[in-house]
């Protein structure tokens, strides 16, 4: 398969398990054509024009040639040097390495991570939220995840990549949309009264039932395992944790539990008053789950092989 194909099929495949509708996601795409166009021609050769095809700023081609064939994939959760060293190692001792796959972004997607942030309001809005107090929630921690960025050397591993000459890639929001879709349906199904109930379905996920063994599985932090689920919020996506200041208005929208990847100190100690159920489902395993459900779908009609490593572990579900 070609790596332009693997690229445009993960965004397209995200797009399709996206929270938001695909006219919600076509707008986006639209108004960043319009901006595009009113900009100089000097700003548009600084513009980066993936974002008029590709909703998903922090999901790139990072390095290598949209027409590189792909067959082995060396794929990791965080790829730095070290990863990319094996990658090379690897090729030197006759293995194919094809490609390079990151889930979280590197470079210009991680410089990009913040843009992906406003899916957030979108999913707030769907759970009762007020559009406009979602946006001023989230306006001041995009903007702080923003200047955190900046400070960050973007171009560092994709420098080692252009060095050894191995094709780069990150998905991110694209893998996490499929985690978020799979639970929310799979919470429709299951209809968990309580909370345990919800720990117990997440531990029968085979890469959650990994993490558990390893003492990395699912865990209460908010809550008991007694307490009703009331309205369950999926925060699985959106680039980073959202706004600390959200959960009030969460507690007053009837949520009752929340499922997400990690939180912070600081958004623990602004839940924790509000007296909703917080399960850490796993953060490194959860986006296992996404890669994986994504993977079956790219490696449905043309076989690639996945050298797992950082973390990720294969499995298959078709």
């Amino acid at each position: 398969m070609k790596l332009g194909k693997i690229y445009d099929r993960a965004v397209k495949e995200g797009m399709k398990v996206d929270s938001r509708s695909l006219n919600v996601i076509r707008k986006k795409l639209t108004d960043a054509r319009k901006t595009y166009k009113r900009l100089s021609r000097f700003e548009q050769d600084l513009f980066d024009r993936q974002r008029l095809t590709n909703p998903y700023s922090d999901t790139r081609i990072l390095y290598g040639s949209r027409n590189t064939e792909v067959r082995t994939i060396l794929l990791g959760i965080d790829i730095g040097g070290a990863e990319l060293l094996l990658a090379d190692r690897l090729r030197r001792t006759g293995r194919e390495i094809d490609l390079v796959l990151s889930h979280h972004p590197q470079g210009i997607a991680l410089a990009g991570l913040d843009d992906v942030m406003g899916l957030q309001v979108d999913i707030l809005e769907d759970y009762g939220l007020d559009r406009k107090i979602a946006e001023d929630l989230f306006d001041k921690r995009v903007k702080e995840v923003e200047r955190t960025i900046l400070a960050v050397n973007h171009n560092r591993h994709i420098d080692i990549a252009r060095i050894l000459d191995i094709p780069f890639i990150c998905i991110h929001t694209p893998a996490d949309n499929h985690v978020t879709a799979y639970l929310k349906q799979l919470i429709k199904r299951k209809r968990p009264k309580l909370v345990r109930e919800v720990i117990r379905i997440l531990k029968n996920i085979p890469e959650y039932k990994r993490a558990a063994s390893a003492g990395a599985g699912p865990k209460l932090i908010a809550g008991k395992e007694d307490n009703p689920v009331g309205k369950i919020l999926i925060d699985m996506t959106g680039g980073t944790e959202g706004s600390k200041e959200v959960f009030a208005r969460l507690s007053q929208a009837g949520v009752g539990t929340i499922i997400a990847m990690h939180l912070s100190e600081e958004h623990f100690k602004k839940v924790k008053p509000e007296h909703i159920n917080v399960i850490i489902a796993g953060h490194i395993s959860s986006d296992t789950i996404g890669l994986n459900l994504l993977l079956d779908k790219l490696c449905r009609q043309e076989s690639l092989r996945i050298i797992p490593c950082s973390g990720f572990q294969r499995i298959k579900r078709t």
